[in-house]
């Protein structure tokens, strides 16, 4: 519950600091200083946003579900097999 609440105050912090400060930064120059410091100032709170998006659909905790899936399979197999041979090696006693 906590990790999630942090994520919700820190992506409503990111998107209100955007909204404040967007309209200020200044582009129509060219390719001055200001405008490459604006660019990357939005491309930064971008890459913060999207973080915390990611955190909070628990992307990443579905794919360690799916690996355990898959660790557990694997292991099961190889149990699977380990259990054939030993029944074979019975068999020839």
């Amino acid at each position: 519950m906590l990790k999630g609440t942090r994520s919700i105050v820190a992506l409503a912090l990111t998107l209100g600091m955007m909204l404040y400060a967007v309209p200020r930064l200044d582009f129509g120059g060219g390719w001055t200083l200001a405008a490459v410091f604006g660019a990357g100032w939005i491309a930064f709170a971008l890459l913060v946003t999207a973080a915390h998006l990611h955190e909070l659909l628990g992307v990443e905790e579905e794919t360690k579900r799916e690996l355990l899936k898959i660790k557990r399979m694997k292991r099961w197999r190889l149990e699977q097999s380990l259990q054939g041979r030993r029944s074979l090696l019975q068999f020839k006693k």
